[in-house]
Formats: C-alpha cells, sequence, structure tokens
C-alpha cells in the first residue's frame, strides 16, 4: 500500500498519472483478477456438463501467481522511481502510452539491478517528459543483465569533446580496453543490439579553443590553427538509444585510462592544460 499523503507532490503526481494509464497499478488489481478468476472457476464447477479437472485447477493457481509476481515488479520499480524524482519534475505530462508500453516491457523483471535501471528510466521520463523514446524503452527490455553490464563497462571510455559525448576507442585490442571486457567481439555485440555503431569518425570544425572533460575532469585543448579543427574519436558512435541509456547506467572513471588519452593527444601535437 502506497501512502501518497507521505510522498512529495511529483511522486504523488506520478503515481496517480500510473494509475490512470495502466488502469491502476496501486490498486488491488490482483485480488480483482483472483475473484474473476475465482468466479469463472465457480461457473465451471456450476455447469452441469462441464467437469472441472485438475489441470484446469492447476492452471488458475498459475495465473494467481503469475500476476502477483508481475504486479509486484511494477510496484517495486514504480515505488523505486518516486524517490528519484526533482522538484521540478511533471509526471502529469508523461504520454499515456509511453507509460502503457513502459509497465507493458518491466512487468516481467524482476532482478534487482534490472529494476533499478527501470526506476530510473521512470523517473527520467517524469524529471524530463519525451526524453526517452519508446523505441529505447522496447531496446531495454531485450536487454539481460550482461549485456546492461557490458555497456556500463564501455561508458568508462566516454568523453565529452565540445558537445559530443563518445567512448573514446582507438584500438580493440589494446590491453586498457580489454580489461573492462571491452574487445573485438564485445564491440560488436554492442552494434548488434542497437546501442552504438563501429565506425571511424572525427568531431570536426572545432575551434582553436575546445573544451573537453571526462567524468568532470575538464581539459582544455589548444590547436595551431584558428578554425576547423579535428580530433580523431575512435571507432565507436552511441546510438540514439545509447546516447539516452548513458544517463541511467552507473558508471565510474579511470585514470590510467585518461592519461593514456591525454598522452594520445599530446603525442598529436595538441596543446592541453587542466
Amino acid at each position: 500500500m502506497v501512502n501518497l499523503g507521505k510522498l512529495s507532490k511529483p511522486a504523488t503526481v506520478l503515481i496517480e498519472k500510473i494509475s490512470e494509464a495502466v488502469g491502476g497499478v496501486f490498486r488491488p488489481m490482483q485480488i480483482k483478477r483472483v475473484a474473476e478468476a475465482e468466479a469463472e472457476a465457480e461457473r465451471i464447477k456450476a455447469s452441469a456438463r462441464i467437469e472441472v479437472s485438475e489441470m484446469q485447477r492447476r492452471a488458475v493457481v498459475r495465473l494467481f501467481n503469475e500476476e502477483g509476481r508481475k504486479q509486484e515488479n511494477i510496484e517495486k520499480i514504480a515505488i523505486n522511481a518516486t524517490t528519484q524524482l526533482e522538484d521540478s519534475a511533471k509526471p502529469e505530462d508523461i504520454d499515456n502510452d509511453w507509460i502503457a508500453n513502459f509497465f507493458d516491457k518491466c512487468r516481467l523483471i524482476s532482478d534487482k539491478e534490472m529494476q533499478d535501471l527501470w526506476s530510473k528510466l521512470l523517473a527520467g521520463e517524469a524529471n524530463q517528459p519525451g526524453f526517452y523514446s519508446k523505441k529505447t524503452i522496447n531496446l531495454v527490455a531485450n536487454l539481460d543483465k550482461d549485456d546492461a553490464q557490458l555497456f556500463t563497462n564501455l561508458l568508462t571510455f566516454k568523453w565529452l569533446i565540445d558537445d559530443v559525448v563518445a567512448p573514446l576507442i582507438y584500438d580493440k585490442y589494446h590491453k586498457i580496453y580489454n580489461d573492462k571486457g571491452i574487445d573485438f567481439d564485445s564491440l560488436n555485440h554492442l552494434d548488434d543490439i542497437g546501442l552504438i555503431k563501429l565506425r571511424d569518425f572525427v568531431i570536426a570544425e572545432l575551434p582553436k579553443i575546445t573544451k573537453a572533460s571526462y567524468y568532470g575532469d575538464e581539459i582544455t585543448i589548444g590547436f595551431r590553427t584558428k578554425n576547423n579543427n579535428d580530433i580523431n574519436a575512435g571507432q565507436v558512435l552511441f546510438t540514439r538509444a545509447g546516447e539516452q541509456l548513458i544517463h541511467v547506467c552507473g558508471s565510474s572513471k579511470s585514470e590510467e585510462f585518461k592519461q593514456y588519452i591525454l598522452e594520445r593527444w599530446r603525442k598529436s601535437g595538441y596543446i592541453l592544460s587542466s
């Protein structure tokens, strides 16, 4: 049971919005379904021409158990999301079809860490309605725990250069990447599931002085020409879904990797300063 009086206004609105969109997530829907199933069983038994078999009774019990587990998953994800709402959240602006699709996809998720991921998605959409596309939600529904961990490992290598976020993967066979499970096979897998694209690319048209940052560590890159400068950004691009999931996948920095990148840039002739 959820005591709405103890929740912040955005959290209360989110719960009300969810209940409106998916038929009362926080109402005892499982009890309603159980009652309907029991009534159906009684109707079957009351019919002189139909005998309730043991198999039918087992089917009813299975229905009770399955719906109960789905309801528990939904409520855990939703309640956890309410604790991550910003004061400026606008859950009332979330599209009803988005919510219905979201809970249709997450109701089977029982793993605690994956539930946390789904809660972050829901809270993120409430904080900024329209941010997460339904395509991204559908992609996450097909991720398993190992996929999520692999993508989180990849985020160790992301930099922000100018306004571009990119994982700087220069050599798929280098130990610094392989130690985090990032190699030829894993990158191809992330490409196959739609989180990245494998291709050589550059960040172009940069000014003489360009800002870059790595997990809050700011670096100034100085070029020798005034405009139209390029940086080789490696072999991996995030897809739109990948860019959106950056915000909900926890990851950590590596000082070793930071120094690896800075050394590459120095050898390329860039002038660096903190």
